[in-house]
């Protein structure tokens, strides 16, 4: 058992995929938790979408595709906020149109690029296993920040996203912290492109959080929860690819969505199975 666990660590890619995986997984599950409770995954997909042309520049100047994404992701999420401010336009609508410009202007540049399908296919589908030391140091670099944010910003973020009213009583920058977060997406989106690709990443900010969501009614148990899942994902699925030789950043979301399924079912309170059980008892208990 212990060498069967140990494998995957003699080599140099697997080491820094699994660390990866992990940072990817918190960073994720942590965010995904106001993503969930703020209904904002449509966001988190459509600036998935968004990143597509800060990559195609990247790669035609031979940068890192990684920065590139990560300029890109924080102009939309900027440009969200610009036009969505203090109720110009309403929030989805702002989406809509910066998605659509954006992943068209990425899908120009890209088909003009011969070779895009080989290189430019792990940002689509992930390659957490072809990261290098620089793609490990940026990404943690930007989980740091995204933590770090969320931490100093922590009571703010709760107020706001629980009660509105209560943010505009005490006056807090409702505003800025909206901006806050949407950056705060941006990054998530950015670090989540080698483990699970653009098509993926939505369901990593997604479902740990709403995992989480089903267990506990508190905020902090439930970001602690999340990011627990979310590693725990990255690790688990990271294996199943390993040895069962399969995509894995697939394997990685199929491993969140067991967990989410898990929960569905047996979670103490919510599961469906306890409700199932109960209504059974109440149709057979006499009178």
């Amino acid at each position: 058992m212990i060498a069967w666990l140990m494998a995957p660590f003699m080599y140099g890619f697997m080491q820094r995929g699994i660390l990866v995986a992990v940072l990817v997984g918190i960073a994720c599950a942590v965010v995904g938790c106001y993503v969930v409770l703020r209904s904002m995954a449509f966001i988190g997909d459509a600036m998935a979408h968004s990143i597509l042309p800060g990559v195609a520049v990247a790669y035609l100047v031979k940068g890192n595709l990684l920065v590139g994404a990560l300029a890109a992701a924080v102009a939309v999420a900027l440009g969200i906020g610009f036009f969505s401010r203090q109720g110009r336009l309403k929030e989805d609508s702002a989406i809509g149109i910066l998605f659509a410009a954006a992943f068209s202007l990425g899908i120009i540049l890209i088909s003009s690029i011969r070779t895009y399908a080989v290189d430019l296919s792990h940002i689509l589908f992930g390659n957490v296993l072809g990261v290098s030391g620089v793609d490990l140091t940026l990404t943690a670099a930007l989980v740091l920040i995204v933590l770090l944010v969320v931490f100093l910003l922590y009571k703010e973020l709760l107020v706001i996203s629980f009660d509105p009213v209560l943010a505009a009583t005490l006056r807090l920058p409702a505003e800025r912290l909206r901006l806050v977060l949407l950056v705060l997406l941006a990054l998530t989106v950015v670090v989540s492109l080698q483990s699970v690709g653009i098509g993926l990443v939505t369901a990593m900010l997604v479902t740990p959080g709403a995992t989480a969501y089903l267990l506990t009614k508190r905020l902090p148990r439930m970001i602690a929860l999340s990011a627990l899942f979310g590693a725990l994902s990255g690790v688990i699925g990271l294996y199943a690819s390993y040895y069962l030789d399969v995509v894995s950043g697939a394997a990685i979301v199929l491993t969140a969505t067991a967990f989410f399924l898990l929960a569905f079912l047996f979670a103490p309170e919510r599961g469906m199975v306890w409700k199932w059980i109960r209504a059974a008892v109440r149709i057979s208990a006499p009178g």
